[in-house]
C-alpha cells in the first residue's frame, strides 16, 4: 500500500493548524495554572503582575492557612451533602420522567414533553422565584438547595434522547416476562443508560458545587452556609484577613499570606473537588453526550 503523498499546501495548513492549538491550549490552560503556581509559593515572591511558569518557594501553607479560616469545614460539608443528595435525586426525578415521557401509552406525552422544554427558555425573573421559595417554606431549610433543582429540562432531553436510542426489543422481551413499567425502569434502563446519567451526573454536581446564589438569598443560618458563599466572603475581605494574619490575628494562625495570594489559594481550594472527580467520569460523560445528540 502506497502512502499518499501531502502536498506543501496540506503541510503548510498542518502545520498552522498546530502552532493555533498550541496556541488556544496555551491560552486556556496557562490562566489556571499561574493560579496553581500561585497557590503553593511563597506570598511575598508572587505578585499579580508577574508571569511565571514555576512555583517559588513552594510551600502548602497557604493551603493550610485557608483551611483554617472560621467555618470553612462546616461550610465544605454542607456542600459537599447539598452535591451528593442534590445530584442524586436530580438523577433519579429526571431520568424517571424521561423514561415516562418516551412510554406512547402515556396520554400527552408530547405536551407534557414540549411544556418541561419551554421551561428552559422562559424564567419569571428573580423576584417571582424567591416568593416562591418562601411561600413553599424553604427559607432557612436545607431542601432549598435540593427541591428546586430535582428536575432539570435539559438533562431531561439528553436523557430522553438516549432512552429513545435504545432497541425496543429490550422493553418488550421484558414486558412478555411479566416486568411491569418500574422494573424495565429500573433493571433494564438505568444499566443501560449509564454514560448519559454518568453525564447528568457531572453537569448537576457541577451546579450543585459552584452554587450560592441560593444560600445567599434564602439561606441566613450560618449552620447551612455553603463553601462557595463562605469563601466569596473571604475573598471580598481578602485585605482584613491578610492584614490580621500579619499581625498575629485570630483568624489565621501567624501567616504572611497576601490578598493576592489569598484570592489564588481559594480558588483552588474551590475548583480542586471537581478536577478530582472529572477524570473518574470523562469517559461516560463523552460518551454519553455524543450517542445523546444522534437522535433530536
Amino acid at each position: 500500500m502506497t502512502k499518499k503523498k501531502i502536498s506543501g499546501r496540506e503541510m503548510l495548513f498542518q502545520i498552522c493548524m498546530i502552532i493555533l492549538f498550541v496556541v488556544l491550549f496555551i491560552i486556556c490552560f496557562y490562566p489556571f495554572y499561574y493560579i496553581f503556581i500561585a497557590s503553593i509559593s511563597n506570598p511575598q515572591s508572587v505578585t499579580s503582575t508577574s508571569i511565571r511558569f514555576l512555583p517559588i518557594q513552594p510551600t502548602l501553607s497557604n493551603f493550610r492557612k485557608v483551611l483554617e479560616l472560621n467555618g470553612i469545614w462546616r461550610s465544605f460539608i454542607v456542600s459537599l451533602a447539598r452535591t451528593v443528595i442534590g445530584t442524586m435525586v436530580t438523577l433519579l426525578f429526571t431520568s424517571m420522567l424521561a423514561f415516562t415521557l418516551t412510554q406512547k401509552e402515556l396520554p400527552c406525552r408530547k405536551f407534557f414533553y414540549r411544556f418541561a422544554v419551554v421551561s428552559m427558555y422562559i424564567n419569571a425573573g428573580l423576584i417571582p422565584w424567591y416568593l416562591t421559595m418562601r411561600s413553599l417554606h424553604l427559607k432557612d431549610s436545607f431542601l432549598v438547595y435540593i427541591l428546586p433543582t430535582a428536575l432539570s429540562a435539559y438533562c431531561l432531553v439528553l436523557v430522553k434522547t438516549y432512552i429513545e436510542s435504545i432497541p425496543t426489543a429490550l422493553e418488550e422481551s421484558a414486558r412478555i416476562d411479566g416486568a411491569g413499567y418500574f422494573s424495565i425502569y429500573w433493571k433494564i434502563i438505568l444499566p443501560v443508560c449509564m454514560p448519559i446519567l454518568a453525564a447528568v451526573i457531572v453537569f448537576t454536581a457541577v451546579g450543585q458545587w459552584n452554587s450560592w446564589t441560593d444560600n445567599l438569598l434564602l439561606v441566613d443560618d450560618n449552620n447551612l452556609r455553603t463553601l462557595q458563599l463562605t469563601l466569596l466572603e473571604y475573598l471580598n475581605r481578602a485585605n482584613n484577613i491578610a492584614s490580621q494574619a500579619r499581625t498575629g490575628g485570630a483568624v489565621v494562625d501567624g501567616s504572611n499570606i497576601t490578598p493576592f495570594t489569598l484570592r489564588m489559594t481559594i480558588t483552588m481550594v474551590v475548583t480542586l473537588p471537581i478536577l478530582i472527580v472529572y477524570p473518574f467520569m470523562q469517559k461516560y460523560f463523552i460518551k454519553g453526550i455524543m450517542i445523546g445528540a444522534v437522535k433530536g
